[in-house]
């Protein structure tokens, strides 16, 4: 059985450095594991969308979790996804094989269980046959993902979810408090554990009782969030700060990411290109993206210090 509180916290989505021919760069991978728990984080989700999930093949997917798994050695937990397959047989082989990669959880992507025109009650049929087909040697999980199409959880769904028994984490991107707060008393009592991964609402999200956070910005300043995470309640002062600041820095997500964070890993020296199989860099450079980002890091060192956080 999966210890509860293991789910809760800080989980980087992580991203997939390549090399200039779009390879995966390995040293760089583990320059940015080292990097995220150098951080404080409580968890990794690997094989995400921010990991370009959907330009990997099925042997690079599942090479990829193993590493990270292999990697961070117990150190913290690791979830991962890959679920890009369309058929349900195909999705279920293929969950199975990111089974046995030794993740902690196996998280499946919401869009993947119907077509964007067909109910929830499709969506929720398929959820259970595809439990029903997975080991219950790891836990399973459910992430919005926003592409291809972005399919939020019904209530039926998170319920039944809650009281299987067999999930653990939900990344929420319903990005709506009154939602989360409904999510969060019908998986009450339960295994399943909820990660906003929308910082607007992070703050809010914790004070009813929310989990922790899972989103892209962890990959530039996961500290701030752990503080968030390990100190609203103590300093709920310093914690509106933070909360504001994250709130606005969060807006870069719109500036070609992931490029805008790869390029923030080529200028600490985590990795050596910023080259991504999911967009060019072109843009990223050409329309002045680099120097905002730039100062909303800087933004972000400031804070970062009168925290006393040490990096």
């Amino acid at each position: 059985m999966i210890v509860n509180d293991k789910y809760r916290g800080v989980w980087p989505v992580m991203l997939t450095p390549f090399d200039d021919n779009r390879q995966i760069d390995w040293d760089s991978l583990k320059k940015l594991i080292d990097w995220y728990l150098a951080a404080g984080v409580d968890g990794l989700f690997a094989n995400c969308q921010s990991s370009e999930m959907f330009f990997l093949a099925e042997d690079e997917s599942l090479q990829l979790t193993r590493f990270v798994v292999e990697y961070v050695a117990g150190r913290v937990p690791v979830v991962a996804s890959g679920h890009t397959a369309c058929g349900l047989t195909q999705q279920i082989e293929q969950l199975g094989k990111m089974a046995e990669t030794g993740v902690d959880s196996v998280i499946m992507i919401s869009n993947r269980f119907a077509m964007a025109g067909e109910s929830d009650a499709v969506m929720l049929a398929n959820v259970k046959k595809i439990t029903a087909a997975l080991t219950d040697k790891v836990g399973l999980g459910i992430y919005e993902c926003p592409a291809p199409y972005k399919r939020l959880l019904s209530d039926e769904v998170v319920a039944w979810c809650a009281q299987s028994g067999r999930y653990t984490f939900i990344k929420d991107t319903c990005c709506q408090i009154e939602t989360i707060r409904r999510r969060l008393a019908l998986i009450k009592g339960s295994r399943l554990h909820l990660a906003n991964a929308n910082g607007q609402t992070l703050l809010a999200s914790l004070q009813a009782g929310g989990h922790g956070y899972s989103g892209v910005m962890t990959n530039f300043h996961p500290e701030l969030y752990v503080w968030l995470c390990n100190n609203w309640q103590k300093d709920a002062e310093k914690a509106l700060i933070v909360s504001d600041y994250l709130t606005t820095a969060s807006l870069a997500e719109y500036l070609d990411y992931p490029i805008c964070a790869k390029d923030y890993h080529l200028s600490i020296g985590n990795f050596k290109s910023v080259a991504s199989r999911a967009r060019e860099a072109g843009n990223y450079y050409s329309a002045h993206f680099q120097t905002t980002m730039q100062q909303m890091m800087h933004l972000g060192e400031v804070l970062r210090k009168e925290l006393g956080i040490v990096r």
